[in-house]
């Protein structure tokens, strides 16, 4: 599945009351294989909130990472280590050969992938529809999701090495049946960075997998080079409403959030937001309409395509002062299955978002890669 819509995405959005089994099955910063249903776009504004709530708790009690940015993986020589954000442990991965044949069970791994011109290795996918890469949606087959994985298939394919996510510090069942299987499998963390480039940086963990550590070092400094010269400090950043209520719940990420750093970086302030928090909060419609009166622009909202659409959500929103200036949606590259290349290539790419949002705060006419406004 997707991390990318995670009601398993799109960076995540679940509250700390709902179970982490209801999280792992309803939402989904960034995932395409999380569930079936967590793969619709009206589901990625949960993800993205969701997946903060867990990823607020562990990144600072443990020690630093020769990373740059990211925190919850390192690098030493031809291994990977990998560490938790649930329980402070620490799995090693290594790597001895490039590896020829990967089974993704999130989206954004093949985003990574793409980037170092390696997706050809990508053999199998969990949820295939949300697939927006075209060379892999050709030649890689489904094997399902984690509580219904498509183990046949999966053993004939003989991968080299599965990757997957994890929701909660408690094992999932089907690891331990591939690992029975003889099935390598890796657990990354890379939707529970809070930091642009935290996510960007396992470029630099697939570039082990694949043999191009190199290739994958010099990409992220170009990345990191990009997103940094884009970065805008003002004293008086645009004010921002974003996301729509999801099942009766507003939600707006923290201070910290993936997405409100990406928002801060363009010049924008998320109203709402708590300082200092990664997870999210929830709001009232009656709270979003006050903030809707100071609001210079709206991000994100959900599914909808059209103004009309947004009106048609709730009967306040038709009076809220902010429809009448920029709505954009982070919608542009949609998949008929209800994938979206924001959260497939979006994670590696945190420049190519910057420069949109830059944009759209600034109101400069540019070609968009992920947005794109709603009349």
């Amino acid at each position: 599945m997707h991390l990318l819509c995670f009601c398993r995405i799109c960076g995540k959005v679940a509250l700390q009351a709902i179970s982490r089994a209801d999280v792992a099955k309803k939402t989904v910063e960034k995932r395409p294989f999380l569930a079936a249903s967590a793969r619709t776009l009206r589901c990625m504004p949960v993800f993205l909130l969701t997946w903060s709530f867990v990823s607020c708790q562990l990144q600072t009690s443990r020690p630093e990472t020769g990373m740059e940015y990211a925190r919850l993986f390192d690098l030493e020589g031809s291994k990977a280590i990998v560490y938790s954000p649930f329980d402070h442990t620490a799995d090693t991965l290594e790597i001895t050969r490039p590896l020829r044949s990967i089974v993704c069970m999130s989206s954004s791994y093949i985003g990574f992938l793409d980037a170092l011109g390696c997706d050809s290795v990508v053999t199998a996918v969990s949820g295939l529809n949300y697939v927006a890469d075209p060379e892999v949606r050709s030649h890689a087959v489904d094997v399902g999701y984690d509580a219904a994985l498509d183990y046949e298939t999966i053993l004939k394919l003989k991968p080299d090495l599965l990757v997957t996510y994890a929701v909660s510090a408690a094992e999932p069942p089907y690891l331990q049946k591939l690992r029975e299987l003889g099935i390598r499998t890796a657990v990354i963390h890379e939707h529970l960075e809070s930091h642009p480039l935290s996510r960007a940086e396992y470029i630099k963990f697939f570039g082990l997998l694949t043999g191009k550590s190199h290739e994958a070092d010099s990409l992220f400094c170009a990345i990191r080079d990009r997103y940094q010269a884009m970065v805008t400090k003002t004293d008086c950043p645009r004010k921002i409403l974003i996301n729509i209520p999801y099942a009766d719940q507003w939600y707006i990420p923290g201070g910290d959030n993936y997405m409100t750093r990406l928002i801060r970086d363009a010049g924008g302030e998320v109203l709402g937001a708590v300082p200092g928090q990664v997870q999210s909060s929830v709001i009232s419609v009656e709270k979003a309409f006050e903030y809707a009166q100071d609001a210079d622009c709206w991000l994100n909202p959900g599914w909808c395509s059209t103004k009309d659409q947004l009106k048609s959500v709730h009967p306040l929103f038709a009076d809220f002062p902010v429809i009448e200036k920029p709505v954009w949606n982070n919608t542009k590259q949609t998949t008929p299955g209800g994938g979206n290349a924001f959260w497939e290539t979006g994670p590696v790419c945190p420049d190519m978002i910057l420069k949109d949002l830059r944009a759209i705060l600034d109101g400069q006419e540019v070609p968009m890669t992920y947005y794109f406004p709603l009349e």
